[in-house]
C-alpha cells in the first residue's frame, strides 16, 4: 500500500481527523464566511511550516502586508510569524487576475522565483469577482481552474485557497465547480445565535486519499489563535 505523505495543518486537534494533515501537494480549498477564522486558520498552516523550515507564501489580492501583520499581531504567536516575514514566509501582494489563465501565471512566476512548500491564495473569491463568464465559456473556465489546480500539484506545493462563502447560499465558490476539483474542502462555519458553547465549528467537507472525521466539530478562537475546541 502506498504511503500518502503529509503536512501538519498547524491547527491544534485537526490533524488527528485527517490521518495527520494535509495530503502533500494537494490542493485545498478553505470556505466560509466573513469572520469565521479563515485567514487565521491559513496564517497558522504557514507558521507551522515555517518552525519546520518550509518556506511558505501568502498571496494576498486584497489586504496589505501591514494590515495582515496587524491583523495577526493580537495572538501569542503574531511576533513570531512577522519574525518569519520576507524569510520562510513571503506576503505578497498581487493584483487581481482577469482570469484563471492569469491566475496560474501570476503563481507560477511567483513559485520559479521562490522556492516555496505551502502556499495560502487570499483569495480565489476576490481573484474571480469581475469575472464575466457567458454560459458557453463555463467549459472553458473549469479547464483553466483545472489546470491551475494541476500547476499547484505538480510544483510541489500544497495549498490552501480561500473561498468567501456568502450568507444564506449553497454554493461554496463563485462557479461551483472549484469544489469538485480542489483535494479537500474544509468549511469553517459561524453561528451568530448559537446557544451555550462556542458559536464556531469546522466541517471537514472532502478530503482525497483520506479517512477523515465526517463530524461538524466546535472550534475556538483566542489569543493562542484557532483551535478545535477541547471535548467537554
Amino acid at each position: 500500500m502506498r504511503i500518502v505523505e503529509r503536512m501538519k495543518s498547524g491547527i491544534p486537534g485537526l490533524d488527528k481527523l485527517m490521518q495527520g494533515g494535509f495530503v502533500k501537494n494537494s490542493v485545498n480549498l478553505i470556505a466560509g464566511m466573513a469572520g469565521t477564522g479563515k485567514t487565521i486558520f491559513c496564517s497558522q498552516f504557514l507558521l507551522e511550516g515555517a518552525r519546520k523550515g518550509e518556506a511558505g507564501i501568502y498571496v494576498t489580492l486584497e489586504e496589505s502586508k501591514e494590515s495582515i501583520l496587524d491583523d495577526l499581531s493580537t495572538f501569542n504567536w503574531g511576533e513570531e510569524f512577522e519574525g518569519y516575514a520576507g524569510k520562510h514566509i513571503l506576503i505578497v501582494d498581487a493584483e487581481v487576475p482577469t482570469d484563471f489563465k492569469e491566475l496560474s501565471d501570476t503563481v507560477t512566476t511567483l513559485i520559479k522565483k521562490y522556492n516555496v512548500k505551502r502556499l495560502v491564495l487570499d483569495s480565489l473569491s476576490i481573484a474571480s469577482m469581475g469575472w464575466k463568464v457567458s454560459s458557453m465559456d463555463v467549459a472553458k473556465t473549469r479547464r483553466e481552474a483545472f489546470d491551475f489546480m494541476g500547476i499547484l500539484r505538480k510544483a510541489g506545493l500544497t495549498s490552501l485557497l480561500i473561498t468567501e462563502v456568502p450568507e444564506a447560499e449553497n454554493k461554496l465558490s463563485k462557479f461551483g465547480f472549484e469544489e469538485f476539483l480542489a483535494d479537500s474542502v474544509i468549511v469553517l462555519h459561524y453561528l451568530e445565535y448559537a446557544a451555550g458553547g462556542t458559536p464556531r465549528s469546522l466541517l471537514i467537507r472532502k478530503m482525497r486519499r483520506t479517512k477523515h472525521g465526517a463530524d461538524i466539530y466546535p472550534i475556538d478562537i483566542n489569543d493562542k489563535g484557532l483551535a478545535l475546541a477541547p471535548n467537554k
